[in-house]
């Protein structure tokens, strides 16, 4: 018995401790329906294929070839939640953009089981960066341009595109202007470019001479970065949500861009991937301008050659 029940009589004491009894047996359980989590799974695993790739964004075959991959790689079932239910709900809420009340709801758990399962989840994907994220190839030309007679040869030493998204975050009081520009939205492309391109750990993958990224217009025309005229309308609407941790954000973002790779490499629906919104104006007036030199006025000169050259080389073949 505590000090504090030594002031009480022993009637008393009893009488709170039943009072105490009685209210958590009456306590009304969060989870009242008899469909739980495992049942979701199951009657996604059982259902029709078009209802699963709708929902979890990705075909059976691949999805059961991420669960091996996982669980291969120390993803393990625990007493309550299978793997499967686990990678279901990480798949649900990036796919979807489900909070976690709405998550919690849809799968039958507490919001702290849901939390905890979800950055499992993506921290077995982000163990899985270095073996689905890497460089792209520089030799080859990738199929997508080679088979579309659209794009070839007009864009046949185009080794990838690079496109900025910003993605919201809460970061400290005294560190938001680092991460404005003059409109007040996050830090430009090109500076976050430039900084990952001085930073040796970065280990960013150059274009080799004769190569080069195509870049929205926020970059400037730079050896190796061919960016589009001004006043081009090609750019998708952004996605705008609620600010997070920086620290989860980065790795839900490696995480999202791993399911991506796997998808592409496993999954035969291309059409996952053309779920475009509509296009606006590009943020022409915003775009960031590096100090001046006359190294940067040489190189934005010739790659303003090149986009010359592919413009006049197409209109050419269809005239």
């Amino acid at each position: 018995m505590s000090d504090s029940d030594e002031d009480f009589p022993p009637f008393i004491v009893m009488l709170n401790y039943f009072c105490r009894k009685i209210r958590a047996s009456s306590r009304v359980p969060r989870n009242v329906s008899a469909f739980n989590g495992r049942n979701q799974t199951l009657e996604l695993l059982q259902g029709p294929d078009e209802q699963f790739v709708q929902v979890l964004r990705l075909n059976k075959e691949c999805f059961y070839r991420l669960s091996s991959l996982l669980t291969e790689n120390g993803l393990r079932d625990t007493r309550s939640i299978y793997a499967h239910e686990q990678l279901m709900m990480f798949l649900t809420i990036v796919g979807h953009c489900d909070t976690n009340r709405h998550s919690r709801f849809e799968w039958r758990h507490s919001g702290e089981t849901v939390s905890r399962h979800f950055h499992n989840v993506c921290a077995h994907l982000l163990a899985l960066a270095p073996r689905l994220i890497g460089p792209p190839d520089f030799v080859n030309t990738t199929s997508k341009i080679e088979n579309n007679p659209n794009f070839f040869p007009y864009f046949q030493d185009c080794i990838g595109a690079m496109d900025g998204t910003h993605v919201p975050c809460i970061v400290d009081a005294d560190l938001q202007n680092v991460f404005r520009n003059r409109k007040g939205f996050t830090m430009h492309d090109a500076r976050v470019l430039r900084d990952a391109q001085c930073d040796q750990s970065f280990r960013f993958p150059h274009p080799p001479s004769g190569k080069y990224y195509l870049v929205d217009s926020g970059y400037p025309n730079r050896l190796g970065y061919l960016a589009p005229y001004r006043g081009t309308n090609y750019h998708l609407r952004d996605r705008r949500r609620q600010g997070g941790d920086p620290k989860k954000e980065r790795d839900i973002i490696i995480a999202c861009a791993v399911l991506h790779n796997f998808i592409k490499m496993f999954a035969d629906d291309a059409d996952l991937f053309n779920n475009g919104g509509e296009e606006q104006e590009d943020g022409g007036d915003d775009q960031y301008v590096d100090p001046s030199t006359q190294q940067q006025n040489v190189e934005e000169i010739a790659m303003g050659d090149l986009r010359d050259y592919i413009r006049d080389t197409i209109w050419d073949s269809e005239h």
